[in-house]
């Protein structure tokens, strides 16, 4: 212990004995004294408060001798098409389920770059999101408006993020198109007012069906006036959105530039014909060491559809997971990757480390909380999805580095990647989507479990 924290323990101790002497609880003038003292025990203190006061703290804070260890280079690195950009939206998750699948594509049919439309798939799992919300106030009706089921389906009718376990059930139930059939628009890139708009209207809506609930109208009643609202979602999505295709051309460019003509599709046949996997060999596995390991567990509202499945996963320990993780990309399959991204980000140069921002040094204050107890604390927790493309490894096999392939867009990062530590992936990775072919027996058998359900509040939500 240095001379500055002894110093902070004792006074800590006589603030203990002042703040017993004083009104319970207080922020007394002898604690505030005592922080005073504290402060001003620190000969380096105005020093950091010039820095830090007239800049950016991370700029202040960045570890320019780690940030000399590390490098962009891979021993194995799989090959991606162009970067693509979910721009100012939370779709992280729709567009890295998709990276991950869009290579098999690519490659079926010798293509020099292809792209899913995301905008398609988020028309309805928008409008699937509206349905679950109105099934469930309805499903909800008899309970007190306090209840916090429903108060937590209110403070929640609709959001744009996700996980990959809402993906397949939109593809498999809407089909999927390519991007120029149902390219982007404004709103698809810019969320945040249309989300608002959606969100304001669905929560007029769920007190209307409760309003008519208490007015003594049936089941049979309140389907029929959700039906109604849906059309107003509806035509909210279209206008937004753009209209989904029924049908389209398709054609594209092979690798030799050579103009390839396929002919005429709906969705479905597209997916049906086009998409070259198995949807459902994907297992979702998560790190929490806040809840037991090899246990199946489901978070509930976590969906989509009414009708799907929850959000399931079999929780992993992360070393482990690792070990799988290494074995799909040695044998070329991308994963979908789930993280605590804003967490020892250094953007302009598109690394993810441990301390590369030295906050301790800078202020003089210990951060000592474990992963257990940032997931307990709310201090952490995933907040988006990248494809896991990449491995560098020591001398000996054990892995150094990671790469992960970005929706920020070709100029973020390095251009569009993110290079990851071996100790970050540790310490801020939460989910990772991998085909059952790399996991042993013992992971796939917790599968079969029933899942123990946890309350949409929970913290992985």
């Amino acid at each position: 212990m240095n001379a500055w924290r002894k110093i902070s323990v004792a006074v800590v101790i006589l603030l203990i004995i002042a703040d017993g002497q004083a009104q319970e609880g207080a922020l007394t003038p002898e604690i505030l004294a005592g922080c005073v003292k504290v402060a001003a025990s620190d000969a380096n203190l105005l020093t950091r408060q010039n820095a830090v006061s007239n800049n950016d703290i991370k700029n202040i804070a960045l570890n320019r001798q780690m940030l000399g260890t590390l490098d962009h280079y891979f021993a194995h690195r799989l090959s991606v098409p162009a970067i693509t950009d979910q721009k100012s939206s939370g779709r992280c998750w729709l567009f890295t389920a998709l990276n991950v699948i869009r290579p098999r594509v690519m490659q079926k049919y010798g293509m020099k770059n292809f792209e899913f439309s995301e905008n398609y798939l988020f028309f309805y799992d928008q409008l699937e999101k509206a349905n679950l919300f109105l099934e469930a106030i309805i499903q909800t009706r008899t309970r007190d408006i306090d209840d916090r089921e429903v108060q937590w389906l209110f403070q929640h009718p609709l959001q744009d993020g996700g996980v990959w376990t809402m993906m397949p059930g939109l593809i498999q139930k809407y089909g999927i198109v390519p991007k120029e059939v149902m390219p982007e628009s404004y709103h698809s890139e810019n969320t945040a007012l249309m989300s608002r708009l959606l969100q304001r209207k669905l929560r007029e809506h769920g007190l209307r069906l409760r309003q008519a609930h208490n007015a003594g109208k049936d089941l049979i009643f309140l389907r029929t006036k959700k039906a109604e609202q849906l059309t107003e979602i509806y035509r909210i999505l279209v206008v937004t959105l753009g209209t989904p295709p029924q049908e389209f051309s398709w054609r594209y460019l092979d690798k030799n530039d050579s103009l390839i003509v396929k002919g005429r599709y709906t969705p479905q046949r597209f997916y049906q014909e086009i998409l070259n996997v198995n949807l459902n060999d994907y297992v979702m596995l998560m790190d929490d060491p806040s809840k037991d390991y090899y246990q199946h567990y489901e978070i509930e509202y976590d969906r989509n559809c009414w009708e799907g499945p929850n959000w399931t996963f079999i929780n992993v320990p992360v070393a482990e997971i690792k070990k799988f993780a290494k074995a799909s990309l040695l044998a070329d399959e991308p994963m979908y990757f789930s993280c605590d991204v804003g967490k020892f980000l250094e953007r302009e140069k598109g690394y993810l480390a441990v301390n590369i921002y030295d906050y301790e040094a800078l202020f003089g204050v210990p951060f000592t909380m474990n992963k257990k107890e940032r997931i307990l604390s709310y201090e952490s927790s995933s907040s988006h999805g990248m494809a896991l493309i990449g491995l560098d490894t020591t001398a000996n096999g054990i892995p150094a580095k990671w790469l992960l392939e970005n929706s920020w867009g070709k100029d973020d990062g390095n251009e569009g990647f993110l290079t990851m530590t071996d100790e970050w992936f540790g310490e801020y990775m939460f989910r990772l989507v991998i085909l059952k072919q790399f996991l042993p027996e013992k992971v796939l058998a917790v599968r079969q479990q029933k899942p123990v359900k946890l309350p949409p509040w929970d913290r992985m939500f």
